[in-house]
């Protein structure tokens, strides 16, 4: 199949870069098309659950990335106004066993830059950097797109992996736009020796009714990435604007002093903090058209409460590789990956929002997600996400 004409990728990202390597991986040519100068990720930490570890697995890169990761032991919940521990849910040893993957948390960085070197080597991929897609036509054959310096590329498919605003939804669902939903996410990194308190092996969750918090080990434990989701108003599409240290403070306030004292040390704070608004897009009315397919946030953005945006990207790149590398037919290809893979994305995406309503109960509700979590068996809770993280690629 190294001989077929090579796929058209949009979006040089986590999901563009892995459907690369994947259909690199069954001997499938591609070429990524990246609108920014070079490949470069923006972000701080990301969650792979068992689900996203199999897939990184799959890719044959899990070796090389283990030791930037870190491994928690348990997910552990907080109130946020006390500081109370409410719960120590198991990952580790627990959910290793469970699943036969782990549970890891990685600067995106770290990973982004692993795909990215890996399909630098491999001679089956292209990566065409400052090439921004203007502009796309399809026939019976093939897709040609272009960019606004006119230059242009063809191929048997147009893959848009491209993110939340994606140029390339405008072939599939034009009239769908993504949706604010009133809330920020603020993010750094934080050295481990300075997170007193958050320097822990898991996963910490401090709630409270108009934020909530999440901080994790990242960099084989030498760093801690931290991230503040908030009621806010700003809508910018930036993914890594500059975040104001006053309204983060204002945001923080009613958190217990352990939490904000490492967050917010000192008048001003030292820590360079980032962020971008949260958006939700209406369901689309499909995912392809004709020889153009959407992955990723381009088809099915995620709030952040289940921390599965990347991990549904991998497994899209996954699925949609073992769908179209030997195609004989591309449209009824591109039918089943989407077929395999909606109503699985439709699922996470309404039970990460109906997480998010959780997490932001006020009392009295507030008081009875308490209690439940208090008394609770933690594996129970937990496995209550087998349906999420037992998800096996295509062999």
């Amino acid at each position: 199949m190294a001989d077929e004409p090579p796929i058209l990728i949009a979006g040089g990202g986590i999901g563009g870069l892995a459907l690369a390597l994947a259909l690199a991986r069954r001997r499938r040519a591609s070429i990524v098309l990246e609108r920014q100068a070079a490949l470069a990720a923006e972000g701080a930490g990301i969650q792979l659950g068992p689900n996203g570890v199999r897939a990184v697995q799959w890719l044959g890169l899990a070796g090389t990335l283990r030791p930037q990761v870190g491994e928690p032991e348990a997910i552990c919940v907080y109130a946020g106004r006390s500081g109370r521990r409410l719960a120590r849910l198991p990952l580790g040893n627990w959910i290793s066993e469970r699943h036969g993957a782990p549970y890891w948390t990685v600067h995106r960085g770290d990973l982004h830059n692993l795909l990215a070197d890996a399909a630098a080597t491999d001679p089956l991929i292209e990566v065409r950097t400052g090439f921004e897609v203007a502009a796309q036509t399809q026939t019976s054959a093939h897709v040609t797109v272009k960019d606004n310096a006119g230059r242009s590329a063809a191929g048997p498919i147009l893959v848009g992996a491209d993110g939340l605003w994606s140029a390339v939804r405008q072939a599939v669902a034009p009239a769908s736009v993504p949706q604010p939903v009133g809330t920020t996410a603020t993010r750094t990194v934080i050295p481990a020796a300075e997170a007193g308190r958050l320097c822990a092996p898991s996963v910490g969750l401090w709630l409270g009714p108009d934020a909530h918090v999440v901080h994790y080990p990242v960099r084989g434990g030498s760093d801690i990435a931290v991230t503040v989701i908030a009621r806010e108003a700003w809508q910018g599409r930036a993914w890594d604007a500059h975040a104001d240290t006053t309204v983060l403070r204002q945001r923080l306030a009613p958190f217990h002093a352990s939490l904000t004292g490492v967050l917010l040390p000192g008048s001003g704070g030292r820590y360079a903090w980032r962020k971008w608004a949260l958006n939700t897009l209406p369901p689309l009315p499909g995912w392809q058209h004709g020889r153009v397919v959407l992955i990723g946030d381009a088809a099915h953005p995620m709030l952040p409460y289940l921390a599965q945006g990347g991990a549904l990207a991998l497994e899209d790149a996954l699925a949609l590789a073992d769908c179209v590398h030997d195609a004989a037919y591309v449209p009824a290809a591109l039918a089943r990956f989407q077929a395999l893979r909606l109503e699985r994305a439709l699922r996470v995406q309404a039970a990460s929002l109906r997480q998010g309503s959780i997490y932001r109960l006020s009392p009295p509700l507030a008081w009875a997600r308490n209690a439940v979590l208090a008394l609770a068996p933690p594996g129970l809770l937990m496995a209550g996400l087998d349906w999420l993280y037992g998800w096996r690629p295509p062999p």
